[in-house]
């Protein structure tokens, strides 16, 4: 017997909810066995990101900032290791934001490459974090900041001590005003100014000294091999290395890459590099992916996904979807709604949660590697500046959210005493419930993680619809963006590679039957699996020939 399933989802009620914390002295439970499709592929090929500010996630000390052991405690709520459960999030890996010590509430000015920030706790904390996290399944990368330091850090104090200092050729320099991005110092005698693009409290290193190549690898090297960590999200890559009037995207920076993509892969071969290449040229994907990292964000298709769910249109992620089946067509990407740099996606969709439930569904059955940014999940709130996105996590009503015993490094948004995770772990259709029971589907269907993208159309352009296939695992999804029930609509594809066949047509959450579905010549023309539509709503068939 070979089965299609077909995915519909739009505002669904799901059930779960989210498990208690842990003590930071639990002992490690075993790693979840893998399955034979996550042994076949990279892992991070069926990973489930989930990006931390620990600044902002929870204070285990009660100073008021988050830290490490306050990770530790909540590893529960993210995936509490054992596969039976359905109470956590279910992620299977991290991306924590900068760690390192930093003169900044953001970390990316960064003044020691080796160590823990203080504010977030130990090397030692990290250590015990990380194997919790390892015995849990959960894979960790960090964030990597090779473009630039602190102008505080050691190694600019000393450049600033003129041409003969030992560290004064790790920096660009300049003794005239060349433009943007050329800061002055001030007090010498003679002009003289240094290269950082971010900040002027950012000075870029230069890679063009080899001695910076070698002081990175070594960074790698402890990181990966010393510490133990599985990866990492490299910051700010396009501005790695500026040739000229190339600023971005250098052939230099990409040569760079690719014998960085060499040297790490030389320590370990399973471990993973995303790279931050914002563009809205989709294109840019494919230059870097496969030879210099693993894969980098798409944020075209970030911003398709956010526009057609936003706009209750189809033509957003149409036109991102075209792009990325031209140029990467493996989907070998990064894949996410909003980071840590933009507006957060509740905020973005005006506060509509069936909107929400529609992004993280088309987040979470695409291919690509998916992406959470911390309270995502829960539908946190949060416009520009950076300070009101990177917000304390909202874990309960209490006083500070649940986030802290004494006053928080930043207010909580204002909302945290509707929106946070206790209430939403009790109430059947909340936002937290859609992203756990949608990981739970992503990762016991492979056709979601591994499988095939096969564009499906539609006749109304409130509807988005898509095949995910592997081998005999094949899944349609079809999405109703709109606030309305939808009646006048067919769906088509031309060509599918399923097998010619009638396939009777169940509804798996209700157990009602839909219509049946005929395969003719690989493809189906004019399929509507229900008469109607309801706004917002899902569903989720089962196709048995």
């Amino acid at each position: 017997m070979k089965r299609i399933i077909f995915v519909v989802v739009l505002g669904m009620l799901f059930s779960g909810c989210a498990a208690p914390t842990v003590s930071p002295t639990a002992q490690p439970t075993p790693a979840p066995e893998e399955t034979p499709i996550q042994q076949s592929v990279p892992w991070w090929k069926t990973a489930i990101f989930y990006e931390i500010f620990v600044r902002s996630f929870y204070d285990s000390n009660g100073d008021g900032i988050g830290d490490i052991n306050g990770i530790t405690q909540k590893l529960d709520y993210l995936n509490d290791g054992d596969p039976s459960t359905h109470t956590d999030l279910g992620i299977t890996a991290i991306w924590l934001m900068p760690i390192h010590p930093s003169p900044s509430y953001h970390g990316y000015d960064l003044v020691n490459y080796y160590a823990v920030n203080p504010d977030y706790g130990t090397l030692d904390d990290f250590k015990r974090f990380l194997a919790e996290a390892h015995s849990r399944g959960i894979k960790i990368i960090i964030d990597l900041v090779l473009n630039h330091t602190s102008m505080m850090h050691p190694f600019f104090r000393d450049a600033l001590r003129g041409e003969t200092a030992s560290y004064h050729d790790w920096y660009l320099w300049s003794t005239t005003d060349i433009g943007d991005g050329w800061h002055p110092l001030m007090g010498g005698t003679k002009p003289m100014f240094y290269y950082g693009y971010f900040c002027d409290c950012m000075p870029d290193l230069n890679y063009l000294n080899p001695d910076v190549t070698a002081q990175m690898e070594k960074v790698v090297k402890f990181w990966m091999e010393t510490i133990g960590v599985d990866g990492f999200r490299v910051d700010g890559a396009k501005h790695l290395i500026e040739e000229d009037s190339v600023t971005l995207n250098s052939p230099a920076t990409h040569a760079w890459f690719k014998n960085f993509y060499s040297f790490y892969k030389t320590i370990n071969p399973l471990a993973y590099t995303v790279g931050e290449v914002a563009s809205s040229d989709a294109r840019i994907v494919s230059t870097y992916t496969g030879d210099q990292f693993d894969q980098i964000f798409n944020f075209e298709m970030a911003s398709g996904v956010m526009n057609s769910v936003n706009g209750e249109s189809v033509s957003g992620i149409k036109s991102a979807v075209t792009f990325a089946q031209k140029d990467m067509p493996s989907w070998d990407f990064g894949t996410f709604l909003t980071n840590h740099d933009q507006d957060r996606v509740m905020s973005v969709l005006g506060g509509n949660v069936d909107k929400a439930k529609n992004a993280a569904f088309i987040l979470l059955t695409s291919p690509g590697t998916p992406y959470i940014y911390y309270g995502e999940e829960i539908g946190m709130e949060g416009r520009k500046p950076d300070e009101n996105i990177r917000r304390p996590m909202q874990w309960s009503s209490e006083q500070f959210g649940g986030f802290s015993s004494s006053v928080p490094w930043e207010e909580p948004d204002p909302g945290y005493a509707a929106v946070n995770v206790q209430n939403q772990q009790n109430t059947p259709d909340s936002l937290l419930r859609t992203y756990q029971e949608l990981i739970a589907i992503r990762e016991s269907q492979p056709a979601l993680s591994v499988g095939d993208y096969i564009r499906v159309d539609s006749s109304n352009s409130g509807i988005y619809a898509f095949i995910r296939k592997e081998g005999s695992d094949i899944l349609l999804m079809v999405v109703n963006l709109t606030k309305k029930s939808i009646a006048d609509y067919t769906i088509s594809a031309s060509s599918t590679t399923i097998e010619d066949a009638t396939y009777t047509v169940s509804d798996i959450l209700t157990n009602s039957a839909g219509s049946t579905l005929t395969i003719q010549d690989g493809g189906f023309q004019e399929y509507r699996p229900l008469e109607q539509l309801t706004p917002y709503t899902g569903y989720i068939f089962e196709i048995v020939k």
